[in-house]
């Protein structure tokens, strides 16, 4: 008698054991458990830790709810101003609702890749080349609302969409470093040409002053032979003052007198 009850004991331990392996289940921090019996959703979501479904009947469905890093192909279209153009971007984005995650559609994955990458190709077609070059930041969250809308039905959050890359044919490169350079080339003769022209206002009211005082063109002058005299290895050329010439030319004057007896009419 017994040794039958101890027999027993070990088959319902035994199938006690057999049954808690088939049925334990361990659900991860990053993870929520979806159980499904007998093919229909059954209670609730299954949080973190250790959990239990019934064998055969119950079907647990594991859902990560990390930030998910999608990268979206390389699409290729025309922009609005007729350039043909190749744009590649990343999705980030997270499962926030487990069980329509599961339910409302095939694969979630799938679906945000596509309609990614739809997105991406209308964003191209409806915007300019200078806005995919130099105004990504609009349309990035341009982006994450058209991927996000049907998202939310889907149990998925977009957290951010980011334009990676825009490649242009060569000779559009080209062109846009041609207009470029004679941007550039425009800027610096209109520099060059504004600092002439302070250069000259300022020269004039120089040559003014020097004008009204010019014992300061002698020492200007001295001044830039003293600058010359630095290089010991140049020559030096004096240039000889017009002021003195006038002044000799004065004090010749009194030398051409009227003789007498001759008037200096020519009476």
């Amino acid at each position: 008698m017994l040794d039958e009850i101890l027999t027993a004991a070990a088959a319902t331990a035994a199938a006690t054991a057999t049954y808690l392996v088939a049925a334990a289940r361990v659900v991860k921090q990053y993870e929520r458990g979806v159980v499904f019996r007998l093919g229909r959703l059954h209670g609730d979501v299954r949080t973190p830790g250790f959990t239990l479904v019934v064998p055969g009947v119950d079907r647990l469905h594991k859902v990560n709810l990390q930030i998910i890093t999608m990268p979206v192909p390389a699409q290729e279209g025309i922009t609005r101003d007729n350039v043909t153009v190749r744009v590649d971007a990343v999705v980030y984005f997270k499962v926030v609702d487990a069980s329509a995650a599961i339910i409302n559609v095939e694969d979630y994955r799938f679906a945000v890749s596509q309609m990614a990458q739809t997105s991406l190709r209308s964003i191209i077609g409806k915007s300019d080349l200078d806005d995919l070059l130099s105004n990504r930041e609009k349309l990035n969250q341009g982006l994450e609302l058209m991927i996000d809308s049907p998202a939310i039905g889907w149990g998925v959050q977009i957290d951010r969409v980011e334009i990676k890359d825009v490649s242009l044919p060569d000779t559009m490169k080209r062109s846009m470093a041609r207009q470029a350079e004679a941007d550039r080339e425009r800027r610096a003769r209109v520099i060059n040409a504004d600092a002439e022209l302070q250069a000259s206002r300022k020269l004039a009211e120089a040559a003014q002053q020097m004008s009204d005082t010019p014992s300061a063109l002698q020492l200007r002058l001295l001044q830039t032979i003293v600058a010359v005299a630095a290089e010991k290895n140049s020559t030096l050329v004096l240039p000889f003052p017009v002021e003195l010439l006038r002044f000799l030319e004065r004090a010749q004057q009194p030398d051409h007198a009227v003789e007498p007896g001759h008037r200096p009419d020519g009476a």
